[in-house]
């Protein structure tokens, strides 16, 4: 790494134009992404409520251009095409937009302490702290300390690259210690809606029945493939077809289980007027999966006697167990 004082001043300032220009379009980006889904961006963004009413979505939607305007602007003039002047308003202009909004943030402070300071759209609906504007007025500084910067020259050496990176993720580390809104990111990201609550159409599920291994293996009892009936369980999506068994009407009823990326799908065959579950018939019993036909069957294992004859008694709950004369084993 290089020792140089003023080697390592140029380094510092080049790393302030992606950090500008990343916080520029990141709080723009954000603005803009509420304008499409047509949410109230005037009515968020902090600073625009010392504005009257009728002005606040103007001045809301002036300031996201602003601050795209500049992160470009940030980026473009970085490099040795668009140096000289037109760097230095850039880089000055970005300096001024971080000194009003500094102001303007201690101005709500004090005015309406309960509204956040819109600067990530709705991640930065929390009240305005000491943190926030801290966090302005470090940016400003920023802008304005790099004014007279050079065009950035790429790292030539691996020392020097290792230097860049080191003091991008320290300056980094500082901003979001800075930054309430890293928290409700961190939030979101890691949440998870419940399936109970989660809004999923019934063809979803009919799409995971046609691609499922239940579907093939019973579609030739299925007289309509339209289903007949569909609901919902918490978790579960049932939905029935027409069928037919031993000349009579029945259902098969499909079973999906909706949080599993490939979705869990049973099914059962029952009667149409009784509800009563019915065994599949032996052709499609016999018949098994997909992946199992063509295969050469197992001859059944040899039962080899290993004691006295065993009889079956029934046991109290009515079913047949096995039981044996006194001395014998049972298996």
């Amino acid at each position: 790494m290089t020792s140089s004082p003023a080697s390592l001043l140029t380094e510092i300032g080049d790393v302030q134009v992606p950090l500008l220009a990343g916080m520029l379009l990141g709080g723009s980006m954000s603005k803009a992404v509420r304008m499409v889904r047509g949410q109230p961006i005037g009515a968020a963004l902090g600073p625009t409520v010392l504005f009257p009413v009728r002005l606040r979505h103007s001045v809301a939607a002036g300031l996201c251009v602003v601050e795209l305007a500049f992160g470009v602007g940030l980026i473009a003039t970085a490099g040795p095409l668009l140096s000289g002047a037109s760097a230095e308003l850039v880089r000055f202009g970005t300096g001024l937009l971080f000194v009003v909004a500094t102001c303007a943030l201690i101005e709500l402070r004090s005015v309406r302490p309960d509204i956040g300071c819109g600067c990530f759209g709705e991640f930065s609906s929390a009240p305005i702290t000491g943190r926030i504007v801290a966090r302005s007025a470090a940016l400003a500084l920023a802008a304005l300390a790099i004014v007279k910067l050079p065009p950035i020259q790429v790292p030539d050496t691996a020392g020097r690259a290792a230097l860049v990176v080191f003091l991008l993720v320290a300056e980094l580390g500082v901003f979001a210690a800075l930054s309430p809104e890293l928290r409700d990111v961190l939030v979101r990201i890691g949440y998870s809606e419940p399936c109970e609550t989660r809004v999923l159409g019934p063809e979803l599920a009919v799409a995971a029945i046609h691609r499922s291994a239940q579907w093939r293996r019973h579609a030739s009892l299925i007289v309509d493939r339209k289903p007949t009936d569909t609901w919902r369980e918490l978790c579960w999506r049932y939905v029935v077809f027409p069928s037919r068994h031993g000349g009579r009407s029945a259902d098969v009823v499909f079973a999906v289980y909706l949080p599993n990326r490939r979705p869990t799908v049973l099914a059962v065959l029952v009667d149409s007027s009784t509800g009563a579950v019915l065994p599949w018939p032996a052709d499609v019993a016999a018949r098994g999966f997909p992946r199992a036909r063509g295969r050469r069957a197992r001859p059944a294992p040899r039962r080899v006697p290993l004691g006295p004859p065993v009889r079956r008694a029934a046991s109290p709950s009515g079913r047949l167990g096995p039981t044996s004369q006194q001395g014998s084993r049972t298996f």
